[in-house]
């Protein structure tokens, strides 16, 4: 079944709940209401001509430096460096998303056909959705990993808690606004003779681009004595 095809069978068996579609380089993406995305899933994975029974991923999304360039490129080269550039596209259309979204990867083994789904969580409110480990089981540690890294809360987990950081670690490390250095710093005490945490010792300091140029200057002639002849 080609892209157009699958979006065409998803939007005539689930009329509601899907806010937006997008295909792009061949994919299907699906942007779900918060509140719908257990009836968007329950049906992706029972309607037969659909069959998406195997859940691939769950991630978290952080937008807050969407679309912001990260150095000022007009005075280091031509091209310049940067990163999150934004498109020709999405400057005409400076909408920006909702900071905080849940993507779901699905694949349906028995029709060879994959959709990504997206959820936007309204800014201004608890970073709450419904877990779908009731639909998919496989959830369970990928929502896990989204709380633990986001600070995204998975309503009816049966048992969320971090799963990649310590019990007592403080914040949300893939949150853009968490400091790279981090807050505190682990270290052994032989005389208490356990772990103990400090404050962190690192000094935050600014990556600049390297910019490398030809230069005459440093060029090496033919017959000149630092090359060996």
């Amino acid at each position: 079944m080609e892209v157009n095809q699958l979006l065409a069978e998803i939007q005539s068996h689930i009329p509601s709940g899907i806010v937006a579609s997008r295909i792009a380089l061949d994919e299907l993406t699906l942007e779900i209401q918060p509140e719908n995305i257990l009836t968007v899933c329950k049906a992706l994975r029972d309607i037969p001509q659909l069959d998406f029974k195997c859940l691939i991923d769950i991630c978290g999304i952080d937008y807050l430096h969407y679309g912001l360039d990260d150095w000022q490129t007009t005075s280091t080269t031509e091209t310049g460096f940067g990163r999150g550039v934004l498109s020709k596209l999405e400057r005409d259309n400076p909408a920006k998303p909702n900071r905080f979204a849940v993507v779901y990867h699905l694949l349906s083994l028995e029709n060879n056909q994959r959709v990504r789904l997206r959820v936007n969580i309204p800014d201004g409110k608890e970073l709450i959705v419904d877990s779908v480990m009731e639909i998919w089981p496989a959830a369970n540690w990928y929502e896990r990993e989204a709380f633990d890294l986001f600070g995204i809360v998975f309503r009816g987990h049966p048992d969320l808690r971090r799963l990649l950081t310590d019990y007592g670690f403080s914040g949300h490390p893939f949150r853009k606004d968490f400091p790279l250095i981090g807050k505190v710093e682990a270290r052994y005490d032989a005389t208490l003779k356990c772990v103990v945490y400090e404050p962190v010792s690192i000094e935050p300091r600014v990556l600049e681009p390297k910019v490398i140029r030809h230069d005459n200057r440093y060029l090496i002639e033919p017959g000149d004595a630092t090359n060996g002849k």
